[in-house]
């Protein structure tokens, strides 16, 4: 048999990728478990929330653990939760001992993300594609992918190295709106709300509102509340932001510009 805190301390860490990266509660659970299971820790016991993992072990048989981490609600990087995914997979099928598993754990912790370059393409393209769907006509999504591409631009070089999250939940819907109206106002665009709706679409934290319902429907109700209320608040932040830009807009001009 492995070393009992080994296997626990590897099983955490792989909790700790997942969970900071934007994995479900329940997958969490599951890879915890089942690493422990493979390397003969039958008494392991792990409680996730959406921000911290609790973990215990022991029994007559086997050395006592017990550990707890915080991990603080952050972005989605969904590379690392797949390799984890897979390093779980391979690990049931013998391929690795522990501490080849704590290698592999910190190679999928420095996995680099997308480049800027693509997240900001992306970021554009996304725009110009969701004004499309909501009804803009192509000269709407070409100005909704230019603003998506400021946005964006916005989000890497001022939003996330200094701003809180309701803070740039804020700036990012008022930036992408001033760019629309000065966009809409050079004759790039014809449907005004279209091209902000696709224009913020980069700023929606979708990923964390989707894993915020599974986890409330896998009765997961403490760690999907925290996250739906952290997906709800940059929400408002958004519309606070769009709202904002419109009211001052529509009160300096009296509604010449709208």
């Amino acid at each position: 048999m492995e070393d009992e805190r080994e296997v626990m301390e590897a099983a955490m860490e792989a909790g700790h990728i997942l969970l900071e990266n934007g994995a479900e509660i329940f997958r969490v659970e599951e890879t915890i478990s089942r690493i422990c299971k493979h390397y003969g820790i039958t008494s392991s016991n792990a409680f996730v929330l959406s921000n911290g993992i609790f973990a215990t072990s022991g029994n007559a048989a086997e050395e006592s653990f017990a550990k707890v981490q915080h991990i603080p609600v952050s972005g989605s990087h969904l590379n690392r939760v797949a390799a984890v995914n897979q390093l779980s997979r391979e690990i049931e099928e013998n391929r690795y001992t522990i501490a080849e598993v704590k290698e592999r754990l910190a190679q999928i912790r420095t996995m680099p993300g997308k480049s800027r370059h693509m997240l900001i393409l992306a970021s554009g393209v996304g725009s110009g594609a969701f004004c499309y769907l909501y009804g803009g006509s192509l000269i709407d999504c070409l100005a909704a992918f230019l603003t998506g591409l400021i946005v964006y631009l916005f989000v890497l070089f001022v939003s996330a190295p200094y701003l809180s999250k309701m803070v740039s939940g804020i700036a990012g819907g008022a930036v992408a709106t001033m760019a629309c109206m000065m966009l809409y106002h050079l004759g790039i665009g014809r449907h005004l709300n279209q091209m902000i709706i696709g224009s913020i679409i980069p700023l929606v934290p979708g990923v964390a509102f989707t894993n915020a319902i599974r986890d409330i429907a896998d009765e997961n109700y403490i760690a999907g509340s925290v996250r739906m209320l952290d997906a709800m608040l940059v929400f408002f932040g958004i519309a606070m932001g769009v709202g904002f830009v419109l009211t001052i807009l529509q009160r300096l001009t009296g509604g010449a510009m709208l």
